[in-house]
């Protein structure tokens, strides 16, 4: 069975959907997937504007792999690039050249918008090994540091798995500078 790469339009809502849940098994976190899913209207929206790009990995009509990337735009050049927010195929697809089919459909997504760059974050965790090889396959490694900075509680959207900042030590340290 052949694997279709396809990239999303507004009227691809019911696979966006089915792409969140191969995200939340993929990763194993129904929390942030499927637990609050966004009304059809929102995706649709979402599909519809410029900057998010849904790239989806099917094998007879089912959803087995996919992307979710946004092109930001720059502003000290007339020039874009393409972030990977997720990626991940189903367990049983891996290892068969899909992430590496839609990382490739992405580059042409990209080089289509006149992007200058692809770029994609990785955790370091041992588990993680093949999607470092993968990345490496594409492009150069930079070691960077990442940051989730909260917004307050009551910010509409706000995730609650961001740690707060309680610590005593840390607040007088960061009043001192």
């Amino acid at each position: 069975m052949t694997t279709e790469i396809r990239q999303l339009t507004a009227e691809d809502v019911p696979l966006l959907e089915s792409l969140s849940t191969t995200f939340a098994e993929a990763f194993g976190d129904a929390e942030s997937y499927t637990a609050n899913r966004p009304s059809k209207a929102y995706l649709k929206r979402l599909l519809s504007g410029d900057s998010f790009i849904a790239l989806v990995a099917l094998k007879g009509g089912s959803v087995v792999g996919g992307i979710a990337a946004y092109e930001l735009r720059k502003f000290e050049q007339e020039r874009s690039e393409i972030y990977i927010y997720d990626l991940a195929v189903s367990t049983a697809h891996r290892r068969a050249g899909i992430a590496t089919a839609l990382i490739s459909e992405l580059k042409a997504v990209a080089a289509r918008r006149g992007a200058y760059v692809v770029f994609v974050q990785a955790d370091t965790d041992p588990d993680d090994a093949p999607a470092i090889a993968l990345y490496t396959k594409f492009g150069t490694r930079e070691d960077v540091l990442h940051f989730d900075i909260a917004v307050d509680e009551e910010s509409p959207g706000r995730s609650d798995r961001l740690p707060r900042v309680t610590s005593p030590n840390l607040a007088k340290n960061h009043q001192e500078r």
